[in-house]
Parts: structure tokens; sequence; C-alpha cells
């Protein structure tokens, strides 16, 4: 709670103590009889209830006021302030009972709605300010030995900079010297450190944990991750949802209907002799009270809010509530494969050597054959060869488009590579039963076996598919542009209802544009990539989430919603964080409407009473906004 917080809650105090004295002294102390008249104990009740309405609302209707003067005049304050006024002004009709007790009531307890919702928007923010901590205060760069902190915008690309434990990293770049820990759950909600050495990228905004770092940085402060994550999550209040958007134009025409409305209440009845103006007044007045739109304009925004906040924390950044709006419709999801729901880095699953050809010598011949090449396949080959590469035993490398890798090894012709390179070579060759990318190896034309990577299925793959039927989808579907046996071999593995491989990436738009036409009404589509090769598809599809965005500009460019970390069952956490803020919004807009109908027709028979009327008001209003609070609970928003 911030100093006019602090400052506002002792002022109602304040005012609630008084009102209760006052409210005590009117009730048990005999008023009429010291000051010898009735008359004389209500206008000196008028007087006392007057301090503390005057306390608690003075700001209230100076807001008023100055609305009015602006040609302003329809919202919350100006209802409050007539309806209240109005209450102090039945003291002039004599037929009729005091008013004021309830009058300083509801000003009061308006006030009370008012700083409890001040209080639950901050809570709110402070998630979303929980992602804004992220932001670096400085740079450390070493001059003429020195390590000097400049601010982060003064650094430029190529430029070296030290990053010493326990400091966030300010910039995107790559580590050229030192090993370390960071800490990335801001970024990712996952708590678990990740290690970094020479070689390895870092992206802004992660804490270095335990050794110093020094980074090249490979793009200005403003493009970097943090600061484009900052800018997303500072312009999502502005992307509104379609109920919020109703909600807002509801209650431009609501305010003014509703007061002309009590106003007609208040003025045709007596004018055509159905009783006494003080009565229809009253009822009007009430009808003021009741008809304040408050709980709606707070708890609708605040429930989307504390929805994306909530998602925030978990490292879900969602562009907009009308984002989040349509992720709670979706029911159909379409994944890209490689990156998305694999891992995107090959590894070797398998070697078969061929009868008397040991393993080993067979991993260790692709290796060395293999030894000049960064390809994805090569890269691989070398990672799983436990030994050390001896490039003194290799001559003459020739890699061949398409087919592969001829070399010489320790004096023998060695071949890596697919069918055709066997073929063309006239190297005896075999297929193998497995799912994958087959690399044949032949040593001197006799065919040594052949060796099997694969693209990875991630962890949680299966359990993401399993969970969004789980909650109601009714397709999951992949797109891909690999080889069909292995699109399939995963479709089946992770229970994919749909599967269509070997597309370009106008065909991926095609498809998806294919899906779309045959959405039901009502129902969404969202799209699943890596954020970079698929950003077509990501603009095209009603959802389009990237995933494992971290440092990826074309991701939170192409993207509605982003997903921080590498993991596809955060999309399923998405979309329950979404349904659930939905459930709540609509679980406030059925109940203050429902609420306020009732006391709204009560009133106007003149069953209901100002204090049921503060019941309408602030009472729904309180409750709608404990309500609109629980979108903040990120736990059970995402169980």
């Amino acid at each position: 709670m911030n100093k006019k917080q602090k400052r506002w809650r002792n002022r109602i105090i304040v005012a609630l103590i008084i009102f209760a004295i006052v409210m005590a002294a009117t009730e048990l102390l005999p008023l009429s009889i010291w000051l010898g008249s009735e008359r004389g104990a209500v206008y000196l009740e008028f007087a006392l209830f007057l301090i503390p309405y005057l306390i608690a609302g003075y700001d209230v209707l100076a807001k008023a006021a100055r609305n009015i003067a602006r040609g302003q005049a329809f919202d919350e304050c100006f209802l409050m302030s007539v309806a209240t006024i109005g209450a102090f002004a039945m003291v002039f009709f004599p037929d009729t009972g005091p008013h004021m007790a309830e009058g300083a009531a509801v000003m009061l307890f308006y006030q009370v709605g008012e700083l409890f919702q001040s209080y639950a928007v901050g809570k709110s923010r402070k998630s979303i300010a929980a992602m804004m901590d992220i932001a670096p205060d400085y740079a450390n760069i070493e001059r003429d030995g020195e390590l000097v902190q400049v601010d982060p915008d003064e650094v430029t690309v190529g430029d070296i900079i030290v990053v010493k434990a326990g400091e966030r990293v300010p910039i995107d770049g790559v580590v050229i010297e030192g090993s370390s820990q960071l800490d990335t759950a801001a970024l990712t909600g996952e708590s678990i450190p990740r290690h970094v050495d020479a070689g390895a990228t870092v992206i802004s905004g992660c804490v270095n944990m335990t050794g110093l770092l020094k980074v090249r940085t490979t793009k200005p402060f403003g493009e970097s991750t943090v600061s484009r994550i900052l800018e997303l999550v500072e312009n999502a209040s502005e992307k509104k949802a379609r109920t919020e958007n109703f909600i807002t134009r509801f209650a431009r025409v609501y305010t003014p209907v509703v007061t002309i409305a009590a106003l007609a209440l208040a003025v045709v009845p007596p004018l055509l002799g159905m009783g006494a103006w003080s009565d229809w007044i009253l009822r009007g007045l009430t009808f003021l009270v009741v008809s304040c739109p408050c709980a709606l304009v707070i708890s609708v925004p605040l429930s989307f809010f504390g929805g994306i906040g909530g998602a925030s924390r978990l490292g879900i950044l969602v562009k907009g509530s009308n984002y989040l709006e349509q992720l709670a419709h979706v029911d159909t999801v379409v994944f890209d494969k490689t990156g998305t729901l694999t891992s995107g880095t090959f590894n070797v699953v398998a070697v078969h050597p061929e009868a008397g050809i040991d393993p080993d010598s067979l991993l260790s011949y692709a290796a060395h054959a293999e030894a000049y090449s960064d390809h994805p396949i090569a890269v691989s080959i070398k990672q799983a060869y436990a030994g050390e590469i001896d490039r003194s035993r290799i001559k003459d490398v020739q890699e061949e488009s398409g087919h592969g890798v001829r070399a010489v090894v320790d004096e023998k012709i060695v071949l890596v590579g697919n069918d055709k390179l066997m073929a063309a070579h006239e190297s005896a060759w075999h297929e193998c039963d497995l799912v994958g990318t087959i690399l044949h190896v032949s040593v001197d034309r006799t065919y040594a076996g052949h060796i099997v990577i694969a693209d990875v299925v991630k962890e949680d793959a299966a359990q993401t598919i399993a969970e969004l039927h789980a909650a109601g989808v009714k397709s999951c579907i992949m797109l891909t542009g690999d080889r069909r046996d292995v699109a399939e071999a995963v479709a089946t593995e992770l229970g994919l209802d749909e599967v269509h491989a070997q597309l370009l990436p106008e065909d991926k738009v095609n498809a998806v544009e294919r899906l779309l036409a045959n959405e039901s009404d009502g129902a969404k589509l969202a799209f699943v990539g890596d954020g970079i090769n698929d950003a077509p598809v990501l603009m095209r599809a009603d959802v389009g989430i990237a995933m494992g965005a971290m440092g990826s500009d074309a991701a939170i460019e192409a993207a509605d919603v982003v997903l921080m970390d590498d993991k596809p069952s955060n999309i399923a956490r998405a979309m329950r964080i979404a349904r659930k803020t939905m459930r709540i919004v609509w679980q406030n807009i059925v109940f203050a409407l429902g609420v306020k109908v009732l006391i709204l027709v009560l009133a106007a028979v003149g069953i209901a009473n100002m204090w049921l009327a503060v019941f309408g008001d602030v009472g729904v209003a309180i409750l709608a906004i404990l309500n609109a609070m629980r979108c903040m609970s990120v736990k059970k928003m995402s169980e």
C-alpha cells in the first residue's frame, strides 16, 4: 500500500469512527428531550452526520463537480453525489423520516469499496511489476582496467560486458569467458538454474548466480529480450477483450439511462398524484445508489488483469485480454513438430553395426569422417562418439550435397550418408526398421553398419496432448515439413488426432486456412510454433502461441501468446488460466446484474430502503472484486 492509499485508508477509518459515534449518540441519547423539540434533534443529526460524510466524500463531490463542468456528468461519482446529497436533503421534508445516516453510510461504504478496489488492482499490478523487475539498471564495461557502470542504452553491439554474481544480465549476448548458473525464473517460471559457459547464448533479464561472466553483446539494449518483454507486458492492457469492451460501452449507456429513470421515478408519480413527493424522491435516490455500475466496470477488467498477471508469473506472456478471451474458446490446437513437440536437436538413438564390427569403431569412423562438418546431423554423431577426434588420421574430405560425406580415415575410404550415397559408390547397404534419419557407413566399400538419428520427442509432449484433450480440445493436429514416416511415428507416440507431413511454409498456411473454414461458430483455432519459421501461420491463426521464445524477436512479434520456456505443457496451463478467467468474468457479470436488477425493482416499488441499496452497490462490488482476485492465484488457476 503506497502513501496515497495509506492517507486515504486513514481518512476512511477516521470517518467510520466518527460515523459510529454519531450513530450511537443519535440512537441512544435523548437528543429531542435535551433540545426540547423533535425537529431540533433532526437538525443536530444533520450537522453531526455531515462531518463523517464530508471527511469521507469530499473528493467524490469535487470530482463530480469537475466532471459536470467538463460535460462528463454520468459516472459513479455523479450517482453517489446526487444520491447522498438527496438523502441529506430529505431533512427539508417534515413528513418523512430523516435519512442522513443512510446518506453518510452510502458515501462511507462507497469509499470503502473504492479503497478495496485500489488495493486489489495494486495487488494485481504487483504480479506484473514482478516481471518489470527484470529490467537492468546498469551494465558493467571494463575501461582502463576498471569496471565502470554505464546505462544499458550506452552499450553497443559487440561490446564486452561483465556480469558479476548476483547481477542481472543486462543485454543479450554470447559468453566469451567464464562459467556460471543462470536463474531464468523471472522469464520462464522455471526454478532449475541453467548452466552456461564460453560459447553459450545468454539473454537479458536472467540472474547470474555464481561465477563471473564476460559477455559479447549481440543486440542493442532496445532490441534485447528484456526490452521486448517489458514492452509486451506494458501494452497488454491496451488490447481489450470483447467482453471488456462490451462492459465499457454498456456502462456509457447504462449510467445516463438509470439516472433519467431515477429522475422519472422521483418526479412523475407525485405529479400524477400517486403519493407524497418525499416517498417517491426517496425511491428515486435509492434507485440511483443501487444503479451505480462500479461492480461491473471494476471487476471485469480486474479479472482479465489478474489472469494476465498470474500467467506472466509462469512465464506465459499474453499480449492482451482479447487473446486471453480467445484462448478460452480454443477447440483446435495445431502444432509445428520440430522445436515444439520435439527438441529440435538431433540425437543418436541407435548404432547398428554389422557382424564382427565393434559399435565404438563404427561411431569412430563416422565421427572422423564428419569431423569438419557443422551440419546438425554431423554434430550429433560427434557428440555421441565418446573418444577424441584425431584430425591427423583424416584426409581428402569431400561433402556430397544431399547425400553425405566421403573421407579417407586411416588410409581407408569411409562413406557416411544416405542410401543414395551408398548407391552412387556401389556400396552394399540395407534398410532399418527404426524411424529416423539413417546414416549408412561403408569402410573400403564394405558395409560396416548404420547409425539412427532422430529428433527426440520432448518429455512433456505426450502429457500436453492428454491434458488438452482432457480440457475439451477436440482436435490436436501436427503440421510438419518432415518425412511422413517420421511425422506419423511422432503422432502415434503422442496421441495426436491428425498429422500432415512434408509441408512447405505456404502449405502450412493453406492447411490452417482449411481448418479455420471448418471451425464452428465461436470456436477458435490456436497454432503453436517456434515463432521463427512459423511466423506466417502464427499470425493467421485465431491465437498464435510461440514457445521456447527466449530471445526470439520473431516469436514476440508474430505470436499472441508467448511461452518463455521450452515446455509444451504450458500450453494447457495457459488455456486453463484463460478458461478460469472467463468463468470468473461471467460469474461477476451475472451476479452483479442479477442482484442490481432485483434491488432496482424492489426500490421502484418502494420495498428496498437505502441500507439495502448500500449492499446492492458496495456489497456487490466488494464480492465481485473478491471473486476477481481469484484470477491472481497462479497455483489454483493453472491446476
